[in-house]
């Protein structure tokens, strides 16, 4: 569904625009409504209202008895907003998420399938150059062919 990298910026009111291609895709699929959270490796989830709602049911049955699962599950939905880009695409990212995520201004936003992900650009820039040596070495040990 979304798939690519944009290099995108902050505007002066501090809100980022979706990639034309995302908001295509939005258009195709009815996406009107965000969810923004705390990603992994520091960056911002941005998942359609569809699929968060997917994970929350997912995340919502692993055991609370077990303390990895309320850390995780209280991380991941205490840092939660809904958003609703307007009609150029642009949206707010509150300030504790591009705190989490290092986010000044300079971003890049790629498309991971079923969700957006939002980087700071030297974060993405180093965690691209530390990942891409082992794509094959990943793929060999994550994908059947």
């Amino acid at each position: 569904m979304f798939y690519g990298e944009y290099k995108h910026s902050l505007d002066r009111k501090g809100r980022l625009i979706l990639p034309a291609k995302f908001r295509d895709v939005c258009k195709e699929y009815a996406v009107e409504r965000f969810f923004l959270t705390r990603g992994l490796d520091k960056c911002i989830f941005m998942l359609s209202e569809d699929e968060w709602r997917s994970q929350e049911q997912k995340f919502k049955a692993m055991p609370f008895t077990k303390q990895e699962s309320r850390r995780f599950n209280r991380m991941y939905f205490a840092g939660a907003v809904d958003v609703r880009p307007d009609k150029q695409g642009r949206f707010i990212i509150p300030d504790y998420l591009k705190e989490y995520a290092n986010i000044k201004r300079d971003t890049i936003v790629v498309g991971v399938s079923n969700r957006i992900e939002i980087w700071d650009r030297q974060t993405w820039g180093d965690f691209y150059a530390n990942t891409s040596g082992t794509f094959e070495q990943l793929a060999e040990n994550l994908v059947n062919l």
